[in-house]
């Protein structure tokens, strides 16, 4: 792991308040970019992250072109799943299916307890070549997603709509879908801990799907299990950002899980998560990413409205509310960039 006091990005995750933030996008290795297209033109998307060497070269694509301050593994929440025994396929433009679900007791007991190093370990080898490859000054984010929001790719059989599968086991079955949870949550802090060891020098959980739940199912369901992630990775003293999309209604929830960075979407007021985190926690977002499909003019007030709501003390990482768009132009991305690094006024 590189000295983490060069690291702009790993400075800010522990506080530090800066003039100009450490900025990163989330999925800022895709398909907005020509070159992430060229190599997809010959890859199944899979492939690209089961393949060290792909994943490696479309992690850099981003970092070479913008200079971000951070990378983020190419890879796939799902990723990890499949050698607990889900059958994940990616239909071209239909997004991930898993084939059967995951709708009864026996099909819970029937989930495989996996060894990350072992079995994904061609994960870790990407994040090897990643670290080599990468300038000394920029981070290295590894991820996985949350035990709610895999569970509901698992039940719901892929994206899910309406959800309904997934609550009706949480509400009919709470016994096994908390079963279902713990199993997940053990696999997720195991396979970050390999992360870290082969590499990364933060992580990020992802819950995609966390938002759908009110208050109340939140604090009963889901925080414990993730409370038991953060806790279970303490030890080892690097970054942790948890990101719950639609999460506006969660703020308070997202600071007691333990999360050393929060992030939040764009319809969170981010001087109302900076009240409530308060300067421990490091607050990370939240650009609407459908602002940098707009004019030079949008864009750059947009990031001057970002930058000032995250003002105060404790530290900033600039990011997008969500993953970018894939027909965002490579010119809006280099605008945002130029305003957050104290472009034109």
């Amino acid at each position: 792991m590189n000295d983490s006091n060069k690291m702009k990005y790993l400075r800010a995750c522990r506080g530090e308040s800066m003039d100009t933030p450490p900025v990163w996008l989330m999925r800022q290795a895709g398909r907005y970019l020509e070159e992430y297209r060229n190599v997809r033109a010959k890859n199944k998307f899979l492939d690209i992250c089961n393949i060290p060497e792909l994943a490696c070269e479309v992690t850099l694509q981003p970092i070479r072109r913008f200079g971000f301050d951070a990378s983020i593994l190419f890879s796939d929440i799902l990723v990890p799943l499949v050698p607990m025994g889900a059958n994940l396929t990616f239909g071209e433009g239909e997004g991930p299916k898993i084939d059967p679900p995951i709708r009864s007791v026996d099909d819970i007991r029937k989930l495989k307890k996996i060894e990350p190093r072992e079995s994904l370990d061609f994960v870790l080898e990407a994040i090897r070549m990643i670290r080599r490859e990468l300038p000394d000054d920029v981070a290295l984010i590894g991820f996985t997603g949350a035990p709610f929001t895999l569970a509901t790719y698992l039940i719901e059989g892929g994206k899910p709509n309406p959800f309904a599968h997934i609550k009706q086991l949480m509400y009919t079955e709470p016994e096994a879908f908390n079963d279902l949870l713990i199993k997940l949550q053990e696999m997720i802090t195991d396979y970050l801990r390999a992360m870290i060891e082969a590499g990364a020098d933060a992580l990020q959980v992802f819950d995609t799907w966390g938002g759908i739940l009110d208050n109340r199912d939140f604090r009963a369901v889901n925080l414990p299990v993730v409370k038991k992630i953060f806790a279970g990775l303490a030890d080892l003293n690097v970054p942790t950002t948890y990101f719950v999309h639609n999460n506006a209604h969660l703020i308070s929830e997202v600071k007691e899980t333990g999360c050393t960075v929060a992030g939040f979407d764009w319809r969170c007021s981010l001087k109302e998560a900076r009240k409530i985190m308060g300067k421990n926690i490091a607050v990370q977002g939240n650009l609407d990413p459908t602002v940098l499909l707009g004019g030079e003019s949008a864009i750059r007030n947009a990031v001057r409205n970002t930058l000032s709501d995250a003002s105060g003390p404790g530290g900033h990482i600039f990011n997008l509310g969500h993953g970018i768009l894939p027909m965002t132009p490579v010119e809006s991305v280099e605008i945002m960039l130029d305003e957050i690094r104290g472009g034109k006024k």
